[in-house]
Parts: C-alpha cells; sequence; structure tokens
C-alpha cells in the first residue's frame, strides 16, 4: 500500500500556497494572535484537500518458474536403446515437474539443422532459444536430457544468461564402448594405374577390448584387400586406381558384439582417377578418305598419345624395287603386338585385313589383349567381307559378330536401335530425336550374322551398324561401315562424327560415365541424387539404407530413355548405401568429419564443469539394473548457494504480474468534506469567543 497525489491544482501554485500559508502561520504564532494555532490545522487541512492525497494497493500476481527441458534428438541419440532410454526418462520427468504447479516446463526436442553438413549436437542454442522471451529472474534452471555428447557447452567463465541450476541426464550406460574407422590421409586424384598411398585409423572409445582390427577394403565395389589394424595407430595401405572418373574406396572395420552403433564401422573415400595420356594404336589397312576422320579426332586430344600405321605395301606387292630404295619403314609388328601391346589403352584396326603383314599367331596376342582388359575397336570396310577378313583369324574369338560375306550397297540413314536410345554412347546424339535423323546419310556397311553384346546402332533393312560387346575383362566395338567420313565432310548437313567416336573410345576405355548398367549417387548438401542407367525396363524402386539402420525403398522416375532418377532430402547425415538389383553403390552425406560421428559413447563429463558451475547435478537415468530413474526436484525460494547431489533444485521465482490498482481518495467524500467542516468551524468558534 502506498500514498500518491494528484494535485487539483498545478504543484507550482501549491507550493506558492503553502510558503504563504508557512509564512502567515509563523508570523501568527510569534505574535501570539489568538486563534493562530487553528487557523493554521485549517489553512493546511485546505492544501491536502487541494493535494488530493490517495492510498493506492496494487493487486498483483506471482508468475510462474520457467524451466527449459532441452531433449537431445540428434543422431548420436538415434540407436533404439537410446530411444528408449530417452522417452521413458522424458516421460518420468513430465510427472514430476507435473506435481508442481508454480513451475512451467518448456520442452524443446533439439535436432541437427536440415541444412547442417557437419551435424553437431547443440543443446546450448536450443536452450537459448527457449528463453529468448523469458526474464532472467523467471529461470528456475535447465534440465538436459542427453547422451553428454554436447558440442556448444559455454566455458566456464561465458555467461548463460541466467542465474540458476542447469542439470544433465545422461542416457547410455557407463561402460559403452564403440569402434570406430576414418580415413586420416588420402589423395583426392591419382593417375590411373599407379600407386597410391592413403592412412586409416581404427577407434575404440570406451573400453578397449584389445587385439587387432578386421578391416574390409573394397574398391568400386569389389573386394581388394584385408587388413589387419591396431586401434589406435595409423594404417597405411597402398592400392592402384583402376579407371579414370571416380573410384570409391570403401573400408569396413568388423563390428564387436555390444558396441553402441555400427553406423561408423565403415568409412568411404572417393578418389578421381586421372589417365596419363591414353596411348592409342590406330592401323589403317590402306589409305582411304575415312582415315583422316580418325586420326583428326584422336590428334585433336592432347590427352592421347597417338600411334599410326597405314599399311601403304603390302608383302605380296612385289614390283622389283630395291628395299634400300624404299622410303617406307618397316611395320614394327614384334614390337607393337608382342613386346608392347599392354602399354595401349586402345587398339583400332580401320579398314584393315589380314594380307601377311601381321603373323596368325599375332592375331591370338591380340585376342588375348582384350580378354585380359583391352580394349579393341573394328572400324570395318569392303575388306571385312572378303576372304582376308580380320574375322577369320583366331581375333574371331572376342569379336561379337561374324560377316556374312555380303556387302550391303544401298542409301540409308545411321539410325538409333531400341537399346541404342538407352545406351549411354549413343543415347542423346545431335539429331537422333528427329525421323529420318537430322544428319547425312551413308551408302554402304558389312552384312554380319545376329551379333552379340548391343546392337545399338543401325542401318539399312535394321542390319546391325554399330555393334559393342564385353570380352573376358575387356570390350570390343564394331562399326560396320566405313563412311563415317561423310558427316566429318558435311555431307548432307554431316553429323555427330566427333562426339560418336569419342563416346565409343571412352565406353572401350571404361570410363564410368559411359556404363550400360551402373547405379551412382551424390550428394549435395543434404539432397541425396541417385541414378540408375539401364538398357534393359523398368529397374523398379530403389533401397536406400541409412546410417542409423533403417532401409526405405524410394521410386525411380525416368528423366531419359534408359535413365531413371530419384532424389530426397535426407534427414541424417553419414554413409548411406544404395542399392537396385545387384547393383550396390555408397555415398556420404554431409562432412566426412561431423563432431557427431566421432564419439557416440554416452559421457558426464562434458557437462560437468557447467554443472558444477550452477550448482547443478549430472547424473545417468538408468541404473546398474538397467532400470530408468530420474532424480527428484526440489524447489527452493531464495538464492541456490549448495549444490544437491541427489535432487534437481529448482530456483522458484518472486516475480508477479500487476494486475490492477484500488484507489483510496483520503479527501474525497464525506470524510474530506468533514475534516474541513471540523477545521473552519473549530476557526470560527474560537473566533466567536
Amino acid at each position: 500500500m502506498t500514498l500518491n497525489f494528484a494535485p487539483f491544482i498545478p504543484w507550482p501554485i501549491l507550493a506558492v500556497l503553502a510558503v504563504i500559508v508557512a509564512a502567515v502561520a509563523t508570523l501568527a504564532i510569534l505574535r501570539g494572535v489568538r486563534g493562530a494555532w487553528i487557523r493554521t490545522v485549517a489553512a493546511i487541512a485546505l492544501l491536502a484537500a487541494l493535494a488530493n492525497p490517495l492510498l493506492m494497493q496494487e493487486d498483483r500476481e506471482p508468475l510462474s518458474t520457467v524451466v527449459p527441458v532441452i531433449v537431445d534428438r540428434s543422431q548420436s541419440q538415434q540407436t533404439p536403446e537410446r530411444i528408449k532410454m530417452t522417452d521413458d526418462a522424458l516421460a518420468q520427468l513430465k510427472d514430476r515437474l507435473s506435481r508442481f504447479p508454480d513451475i512451467e516446463p518448456r520442452y524443446v526436442e533439439a535436432t541437427e539443422p536440415e541444412d547442417s553438413d557437419a551435424p553437431s549436437t547443440r543443446l546450448f542454442n536450443a536452450l537459448s532459444a527457449a528463453v529468448a522471451d523469458v526474464p532472467p529472474a523467471r529461470i528456475g534452471g535447465a534440465i538436459m536430457l542427453t547422451d553428454g555428447e554436447v558440442h556448444d557447452v559455454p566455458g566456464v567463465n561465458q555467461a548463460l544468461g541466467f542465474d540458476a541450476p542447469i542439470h544433465g541426464l545422461i542416457t547410455g550406460k557407463p561402460d559403452e564402448f564403440d569402434r570406430r574407422i576414418e580415413v586420416i590421409k588420402a589423395p583426392r586424384f591419382g593417375i590411373v594405374n599407379e600407386e597410391q598411398q592413403l592412412v586409416l585409423r581404427v577407434f575404440d572409445d570406451g573400453p578397449s577390448p584389445g587385439g587387432t582390427a578386421t578391416v574390409t577394403v573394397k574398391l568400386n565395389g569389389d573386394e581388394i584387400a584385408t587388413l589387419q589394424a591396431t586401434p589406435g595407430q595409423d594404417t597405411p595401405f597402398s592400392f592402384r586406381v583402376p579407371r579414370g572418373g571416380s573410384n570409391v574406396l570403401e573400408f569396413a572395420v568388423a563390428a564387436l558384439p555390444g558396441e553402441v552403433t555400427e553406423a561408423n564401422n565403415r568409412a568411404v573415400h572417393v578418389i578421381d582417377g586421372i589417365r596419363e595420356n591414353l596411348r592409342v594404336l590406330l592401323v589403317s589397312g590402306e589409305p582411304h578418305a575415312g582415315e583422316r576422320a580418325w586420326r583428326n579426332l584422336l590428334k585433336s586430344d592432347a590427352s592421347v598419345d597417338l600411334v599410326h600405321f597405314t599399311i601403304l605395301r603390302p608383302p605380296e606387292k612385289q614390283d622389283g624395287t630395291p628395299i634400300n630404295e624404299l622410303s617406307l619403314i618397316a611395320f614394327p609388328t614384334r614390337e607393337l603386338f608382342v613386346d608392347k601391346i599392354k602399354d595401349f589403352d586402345l587398339i583400332i584396326f580401320d579398314r584393315y585385313q589380314h594380307r601377311g603383314v601381321l603373323p596368325i599367331l599375332y592375331y591370338d596376342y591380340i585376342a588375348q589383349y582384350v580378354e585380359n582388359g583391352g580394349a579393341l575397336l573394328i572400324a570395318a570396310g569392303p575388306e571385312h567381307a572378303g576372304q582376308d577378313s580380320i574375322a577369320l583369324t583366331p581375333l574371331q574369338s572376342v569379336l561379337p559378330a561374324a560377316p556374312t560375306g555380303q556387302m550391303i550397297e544401298k542409301a540409308f540413314y545411321p539410325r538409333l536401335s531400341d537399346e541404342g536410345r538407352k545406351h549411354p554412347v549413343t543415347r542423346g546424339l545431335d539429331g537422333s530425336a528427329d525421323e529420318p535423323p537430322h544428319w547425312g546419310r551413308w551408302f554402304r556397311s558389312v552384312g554380319v550374322e545376329q551379333p552379340q553384346g548391343q546392337t545399338v546402332m543401325v542401318g539399312a533393312d535394321n542390319n546391325p551398324l554399330l555393334v559393342l560387346n564385353r570380352a573376358g575383362q575387356g570390350r570390343v566395338a564394331m562399326l560396320l561401315s566405313d563412311q563415317g567420313w561423310l558427316w566429318a565432310r558435311g555431307f548432307e548437313g554431316g553429323g555427330p562424327h566427333v562426339s560418336l567416336y569419342r563416346r565409343i573410345a571412352h565406353w572401350l576405355m571404361k570410363e564410368p560415365a559411359l556404363e550400360e548398367e551402373a547405379l551412382t549417387a551424390r550428394a549435395q548438401g543434404r539432397t541425396l541424387e541417385f541414378t540408375r542407367q539401364t538398357i534393359g525396363g523398368d529397374p523398379g524402386e530403389a533401397t536406400v539404407r541409412y546410417p542409423s539402420g533403417k532401409t526405405e525403398n524410394l521410386p525411380l522416375a525416368q528423366s531419359e530413355p534408359g535413365l531413371y532418377k530419384a532424389e530426397k532430402k535426407m534427414d541424417e547425415i553419414g554413409l548411406f548405401e544404395i542399392r537396385n538389383g545387384d547393383l550396390t553403390t555408397l555415398v556420404h552425406v554431409g562432412a566426412v568429419d561431423a563432431p557427431e560421428f566421432k564419439a557416440m559413447v554416452s559421457t558426464t563429463e562434458a557437462l560437468k564443469p557447467i554443472t558444477d558451475k550452477t550448482r547443478g547435478l549430472v547424473a545417468r537415468v538408468s541404473d546398474a539394473t538397467g532400470a530408468i530413474e530420474v532424480p527428484p526436484v526440489l524447489p527452493v525460494r531464495g538464492q541456490i548457494r549448495v549444490a544437491d547431489s541427489e535432487r534437481m533444485q529448482i530456483k522458484l521465482t518472486n516475480e508477479t504480474v500487476l494486475k490492477g490498482i484500488n484507489t483510496l481518495p483520503l479527501f474525497a467524500g464525506f470524510a474530506g468534506v468533514g475534516v474541513l467542516l471540523l477545521a473552519f468551524g473549530a476557526m470560527w468558534w474560537r473566533e466567536g469567543r
């Protein structure tokens, strides 16, 4: 209750009147004027009435004490055991807090930001957001339900913004252990077929079982090595990059019984293979117009080392010219096809026929070269249908089609077959979408029997024109016409000869982007995009295995013939496995060294400094038997000066909210009139005497 004034006249005038009253009263009293005291009292009563004194009483309501409860829902908390622990402990905590009507709990589930590529547990950020609209005096404490792996704990000298205890309720068990693997040092690029080195390390968090760990190494899905790694020590590993483009190394450490999670038992590293000047051997059986098209294409590529021979003088040509007077060099058959055949990435026979230049045994060497992983391209002309065709040599064992002995002499537009519209070598060639195709015609092709492999282009009467096939570990392509040079010369508008020739060559050299059956994936932020290339029908759904172990089937939508895609924004970070049919690929979403995966073992140590500073407690919610037990809540009035090791103390607030004000004027109504009448009546009475 307080006394306030609401004067009827301004305070300066009232002050002047008070001064006059005081002066007159003083003078009258000093001179002994009769009735001076009564007149003074009457004047004071009049001044008091003009000042209008008010007796005011506030109507206040006590405010609740706000207690934020931060529930850790980060990825390290997503194991089945910890999810159950968290849910059970949260239910108990809600029950305990509901017994205190003066306490207002605020439950906040803290997850990683959706746009974060390096997830971490940031509970104090969530705490600040939860109490941003609350005055510090109303905060009675904070409770964090977590595994203890918190990555934004403030320093002991850093201000929290409120003075109240922080309590940590820890899920997990005190004797937990976890085994994980990381790639410590590795190159991002490597030259194909050259040895590369990387360093990996196996970590044992918590009580280590000791011994060595078995690490399985896969390269592009194929197992290449098994290592024995000592936990805590660097393990070097050497390998060779098998192909150009993206190569995926996968390291999987054997899981241990009872470890926290297997989500971090695998690590991947992507290395881009760079070819060091592809070596191509081009052998032209005789000079012809198409020879220049191949030569110009290969010579224009700075990454290609071209060795080109044209047979100008076959052995049967005997015109009596002495050998020492010829300006031609002898064809180095043994050096090329015996000594150095393995050095070539691609061999091209351009309108070549067997005329005794190569011994018959050498064709067998070439066939073995293909079966052992080499690449062979046959650019066939009329000689391929003749009696000297190389299809009649031991090379026939790797060729996908045998000639019928006939040439098809008819004008035609090269067209894509049904497989060709889906195959990455020919799909989307400029002009292929029109009918007839928007390119020039060819006029002859080699007739062949039903070919093996994929016929991706057809000629007159749907006869095979371009055939692709695998032979052993290598690849073979047959272009059954020698008139691709018409496109190079611009005949009838020309055609996409550069794109076609280059794609054929790159497919032969196992360019990953041109595989006809492939499953690839990449991550853009948290969005996972995967692509299924196939020359078959609809591949069906893709199965995605999350880092947490859960699986999900996602439909693949066709974007182009033979190309199916899907994408989804992921709510987890880590190593994902995508499977479709017999194909599997791995992709890592987010940063590889994200803090969330570097430690999965629960701990009480991370929160202990801040709980000690604020006089809170840190306790595990699970006892030795596995039962869930949350510490009791103890509301405290006033300042908390001593920590309680068994109870969660909550500092109750003294804050109130003003609901209304009751006002009582002291000189209003009959009471004020009575006082004034009494004062003036007494004055008149005294004067009357």
